[in-house]
């Protein structure tokens, strides 16, 4: 069911797409940056070039965000290589200190309010 309402809902935005760039073709604007200014632009491509922008600067802070990730992983991953060659306890001691438990013994798997598998 998710894949159709997946389908369905991308064919819907590139309908709204192609409506809104029929409905402005002939529009122009101008576009001042400040040193330079664009003129007899279609409206059509700047809110097309304001969405590729925006996913740009998405991207660049998603890759942001998953360098932080890795970097914390790795850290951990060479902690629990210094651990294991000293011995298996420490590590199980170790690994039995980091892990969230559960909010609530009757529901086991739900983290306490304000734990992250980060901390």
């Amino acid at each position: 069911m998710s894949r159709v309402a997946t389908w369905l809902g991308l064919a819907v935005i590139i309908v709204l797409a192609i409506g809104f760039a029929m409905a402005n073709a002939g529009r122009q604007v101008s576009i001042d940056f400040g040193l330079f200014a664009l003129y007899g632009v279609p409206v059509t491509f700047v809110a097309f070039g304001g969405m590729v922008v925006g996913m740009a600067v998405v991207l660049v802070a998603g890759i942001n965000a998953d360098l932080k990730v890795r970097r914390l992983l790795r850290e951990r991953h060479l902690e629990d290589r210094e651990l294991a060659g000293r011995g298996n306890q420490r590590l199980a001691e170790r690994a039995e200190q980091h892990l969230p438990g559960p909010a609530d013994p009757q529901r086991p798997g739900i983290q306490a309010k304000g734990e992250t598998l980060l901390e």
